[in-house]
C-alpha cells in the first residue's frame, strides 16, 4: 500500500524539522544588546560604590561628576578600618549571621522533613501559617517583638536578635527545603531501613546528602537576611559594640554631613563576606533553586 510522503510504515505522520526562522538570527543581537544594557544598569550602582570608595575626597563632589578617577587612594578604607568599634561590629555580624544560618537550617530541615514525609493532623494548616508569616509586614511587628524580648530579658543581646531573625527566615527555609525532601524518592529511605538503618540513620545517610543544594540555597538566603537587616537590629541593640555592620555604616553620617568616601568604603567591606560566599556556592545555589522550584 502506498503511503503518503512524510509518513512511516505505520502510517503515522512524521514531524519534519522546521527550518530556522529567517528572523531568528536577526532577533538575537537585539536581545543580547538589551541584556547587556540591563546588566550594565544593574551593575552601575556597584561600580559607583567602588569608584567612590577608591577615589580622593576632592573628586567625589566634582561637578560634573567623573566616571573614572584620576587617582586612586586607600585613605577611605584606612579611616573605615580605624573606627573604634569596627572589629566589634564585625564580630557581632558574624555571630548573628552564623547563628541565624545554623539554627534555621537545623530546625528548618527537620520541619521540612516532617511536612514532606509524615501525615499528621493540621499539616495543611501549618503550611498555610508558614506562608502567612511571610506576608506580615516587618514594621507591624517591631513593637510586639521588642516588648516580648524585654519581658524575657533578651533586649540588647545577640541571642535575642538571632531568635527574632528566625521568625522571618524559618518560614522560607521550611518551604524551600520541603520541596527538596519531597523530590527525594521515599524508596531510598525504605531501602536503607531494610538494610538495618533507623529512620534517623536513613535521614542522615540518604536524605541529608541529597539536600546539599537546598541547604546551600537556604543558607545563603538566611545569611543575606541576617547580614543586611537594619531596622530590628537598630531597635533591639543599643550597645555600640553589639551592633552589626549595617548599623555601623550609619556612623559615617554626622551633624556636619555625610562622609561618602568612608561610607562607600565601609559598604564595600560589608559586602565582601556575602559576595565571597556567593562566589563559592553559586553553582550549587543555581542548582538548588532550580530543583526546589520543580516540586513543592
Amino acid at each position: 500500500m502506498n503511503t503518503p510522503p512524510g509518513t512511516g510504515s505505520s502510517g503515522v505522520l512524521r514531524l519534519r524539522e522546521r527550518p530556522n526562522s529567517p528572523h531568528r538570527g536577526k532577533r538575537r543581537p537585539g536581545l543580547n544588546a538589551l541584556g547587556l544594557l540591563f546588566g550594565a544598569l544593574m551593575a552601575f550602582p556597584i561600580y559607583w560604590m567602588l569608584l567612590t570608595a577608591f577615589r580622593p575626597a576632592e573628586e567625589i563632589h566634582a561637578d560634573p561628576p567623573r566616571f573614572w578617577p584620576d587617582h586612586l587612594t586607600l585613605e577611605h578604607f584606612r579611616r573605615a578600618l580605624g573606627t573604634p568599634t569596627f572589629w566589634a561590629n564585625v564580630r557581632a555580624s558574624v555571630l548573628i549571621g552564623a547563628g541565624t544560618v545554623a539554627v534555621s537550617l537545623l530546625i528548618g530541615t527537620l520541619a521540612a522533613f516532617a511536612l514532606a514525609r509524615f501525615a499528621f493532623a493540621g499539616r495543611k494548616a501549618l503550611v498555610m501559617v508558614i506562608l502567612g508569616v511571610q506576608m506580615i509586614p516587618l514594621a507591624g511587628l517591631i513593637i510586639p517583638v521588642y516588648l516580648l524580648l524585654s519581658d524575657a530579658g533578651l533586649t540588647d543581646s545577640l541571642p535575642g536578635v538571632i531568635l527574632t531573625y528566625l521568625v522571618f527566615v524559618l518560614p522560607f527555609t521550611v518551604w524551600l527545603l520541603r520541596g527538596f525532601v519531597a523530590a527525594v524518592p521515599v524508596e531510598l529511605e525504605e531501602a536503607a531501613m531494610t538494610d538495618g538503618c533507623t529512620r534517623l540513620g536513613a535521614f542522615r545517610r540518604v536524605v541529608l546528602p541529597l539536600l546539599a543544594p537546598g541547604l546551600v540555597a537556604t543558607s545563603l538566603y538566611a545569611l543575606v537576611q541576617a547580614w543586611n537587616e537594619y531596622v530590628l537590629a537598630y531597635v533591639l541593640l543599643s550597645s555600640n559594640d553589639k551592633q552589626p555592620l549595617s548599623i555601623w555604616l550609619v556612623s559615617f553620617q554626622t551633624g556636619f554631613g555625610t562622609d561618602y568616601g568612608g561610607l562607600m568604603a565601609g559598604a564595600t567591606l560589608t559586602a565582601l563576606p556575602v559576595a565571597g560566599f556567593f562566589a563559592l556556592v553559586q553553582r550549587r545555589l543555581a542548582a538548588g533553586l532550580a530543583t526546589g522550584a520543580v516540586k513543592g
